[in-house]
């Protein structure tokens, strides 16, 4: 058994509410960190720990505190990212609904490092009963003594705060949400300046997801260095893992970073294999926006080393092999799944989530949707597939915030590692018009009639 830093008293009876998660260790973080460390020294226990950013891009958590602007005399933010809109993705809302205390920690703590005396939980506007359970948490750690002024007699007060979303995917971006939480319409903003200097009502502003602060607690009670010993290499400590697709245990994991992506995905501890007896095809390993990869290209990577669920092997190969751990979205299809149609599911989310602001994106997501809907209902051209990779290399890298890139690397590996698919789908679009085509017949079955076909 992997060890469990998030997850380990999730199932504790009653661990919602302040009393049993008080009873069980709770705000013990806050004590240490208010009356024996300095915000310094928290800081530096967490650049240590080598938490990176659980919210997809993975970059060093305790990096991107240091660079909270502290010269300025401005009041400092911490807001955390709960606008988990990410298909495949659904681990925050897991956390927050079960041990919402534990966030609520991480929050107290971070924001003490940080010298936050506001701040923010920013939550997705559909998770309205997870808002109502975070409200509820807050109010009873105010009434213990946790939140407001003077906590715990050490002269440090914070409020903190649920703000509701309205359901745009586009308020994961940062910028975005500090944005909507001031009031305005949800658009990234052109960085620099970055939110550590000018974020929240232009005051510096760190902005974490969910699980990353909820990490604090267990790395200040214990140490950064206790931490950083779980994993491998720069992938320290653990990671949820929201799994879905055709395996026998969908759910929420906590692994440890560096276990092998064939025993995550066929231990009976965690996804028990497959669902049935029919054969792996693909797998998406970090939520909608990453690569896709093929049966061949999961398990080993393509110099033939085991694949492991780390930030390093799952990206090894680049785009060309390799994909990346995201938001940990994993999505697992077998000979079932059409390609196609799945990646015109993504590419119709990402239209639609599209803020507009870049023309690049603002179009470009419009036209491979209308490209991809064309070839998945028999109506394809030949030119339809060099089409595509034209116009996702126009979006990719020309937009103010990734989501551009979100919804064309999906595209792009699509092509990449199934382009034999999207030939069949155009060359015989009588034999797809059934949108469960792969069913009855698998494309492993019927390839052959690609090759066959002189054009």
């Amino acid at each position: 058994m992997s060890q469990k830093i998030l997850l380990d008293k999730i199932n504790i009876p009653g661990i919602k509410t302040y009393e049993v998660y008080r009873q069980n260790g709770g705000y013990a973080s806050v004590e240490k960190a208010l009356k024996t460390l300095t915000p310094d020294e928290v800081v530096e226990e967490v650049k240590t720990s080598g938490l990176r950013g659980r919210g997809g891009a993975g970059f060093p958590a305790g990096m991107k505190w240091s660079f909270i602007d502290k010269k300025s005399g401005k009041p400092r933010h911490l807001v955390c990212n709960a606008d988990e809109s990410e298909p495949g993705t659904f681990k925050d809302r897991y956390l927050m609904e079960y041990i919402p205390h534990l966030l609520i920690e991480g929050m107290i703590t971070s924001s003490y490092a940080l010298g936050a005396n506001l701040s923010y939980i920013y939550i997705r506007g559909e998770y309205m009963w997870v808002f109502k359970i975070l409200e509820r948490a807050i109010a009873e750690a105010k009434a213990a003594g946790f939140l407001g002024k003077n906590i715990l007699g050490s002269g440090y007060d914070l409020e903190l705060h649920v703000h509701c979303g309205a359901g745009a995917y586009i308020c994961g971006e940062e910028t975005a949400l500090i944005e909507s939480l001031e009031g305005k319409r949800g658009n990234p903003r052109i960085k620099p300046p970055f939110p550590a200097v000018s974020g929240l009502w232009t005051n510096p502003t760190v902005v974490n997801n969910v699980e990353t602060i909820a990490s604090v607690p267990w790395i200040v009670n214990n140490s950064g260095a206790d931490y950083a010993k779980i994993g491998i290499g720069r992938s320290t400590g653990t990671k949820l893992i929201s799994a879905s697709g055709h395996i026998k245990n969908p759910g929420v994991y906590e692994i440890e970073l560096g276990l092998s992506v064939y025993e995550f995905m066929n231990s009976d501890e965690y996804l028990g294999g497959m669902s049935s007896d029919r054969p792996l095809k693909a797998f998406v390993p970090g939520g909608s926006s990453v690569p896709v990869l093929p049966a061949h290209l999961i398990y080993k990577t393509a110099a033939g080393e085991d694949r492991l669920m780390s930030y390093e092997s799952l990206s090894d190969g680049g785009f060309a092999t390799g994909s990346m751990l995201g938001s940990g979205g994993f999505i697992v299809y077998n000979d079932t799944s059409c390609i196609v149609r799945n990646t015109w599911n993504f590419s119709r989310f990402y239209h639609h989530e599209s803020c507009g602001q870049c023309t690049p994106c603002r179009e470009g997501t419009g036209w491979m949707e209308k490209v991809l809907h064309r070839i998945e209902n028999g109506h394809g051209r030949e030119e339809d597939i060099d089409l595509l990779l034209s116009i996702q290399s126009k979006i990719e890298g020309n937009t103010i915030c990734p989501l551009g890139d979100a919804a064309a690397w999906p595209v792009a590996a699509a092509i990449r590692h199934f382009r034999d698919e999207f030939e069949y789908h155009i060359r015989f679009p009588e034999k797809i018009k059934n949108r469960d085509h792969f069913v009855a017949e698998p494309f492993e079955k019927v390839k052959h009639l690609v090759s066959k076909v002189i054009i």
